[in-house]
């Protein structure tokens, strides 16, 4: 599966207004807990990959769903698209303690509250992450193969991207304000 994802600094207050005001479809909230690793073999940084076991719960829930989740380099120049494969986990202690095992060691955490809405084939998210601010995403999954290289693969993320672009212009923000970095690189450029 592939995501292509806009993200801006925004606040939520304001969008939220907006978000009502096309009849966005509330979607829910939940908290994430993500946990990034490097790897023993190579440099996550260099190779723009990234490894993490998420935990996530809903408001008021205890027990937490957790998945570990590999995401490829980034694919294009204009916005955050990527190959991305997650899958479920019974047991989060156990993946930490296997991982660990195998030489990976954790990086760094991310905590964030997000609020998620339908728009079109869009999924908009308000994120409320801890240490860096609020944060509006846009995001289109494909199971179509954007990094084959060829016309037809560059014409699906062209438009990919362009629905994401034009949800967020109906939001009133500017795609042009789009951040390509991770919250985990721009919590460590914040050191």
């Amino acid at each position: 599966m592939y995501e292509v994802e806009l993200k801006v600094r925004a606040d939520h207050a304001t969008v939220r207004d907006r978000l009502e005001a096309i009849d966005a479809e509330a979607v829910g909230t939940v908290r994430q807990v993500d946990t990034y690793f490097d790897a023993p073999d190579r440099n996550f940084a260099e190779t723009d990959e990234a490894l993490r076991i998420r935990q996530e719960s809903e408001s008021g829930e205890t027990d937490p769903t957790v998945a570990i989740t590999y995401k490829g380099p980034l694919v294009d120049d204009e916005s955050k698209t990527r190959e991305e494969a997650e899958t479920r986990v019974a047991d989060g202690d156990a993946i930490h303690a296997i991982l660990t095992g195998l030489g990976y060691e954790p990086a760094a955490t991310v905590s964030k509250e997000r609020t998620r809405y339908s728009v079109d084939s869009c999924t908009v998210t308000l994120d409320r992450v801890e240490g860096l601010g609020e944060f509006v995403e846009v995001e289109v999954e494909t199971e179509r193969d954007l990094e084959a290289g060829d016309a037809a693969a560059d014409d699906a993320l062209e438009d990919l991207r362009g629905d994401a672009e034009a949800v967020l212009e109906r939001l009133g923000l500017d795609p042009a304000d789009g951040i390509r970095t991770s919250y985990l690189g721009l919590l460590l450029a914040d050191g």
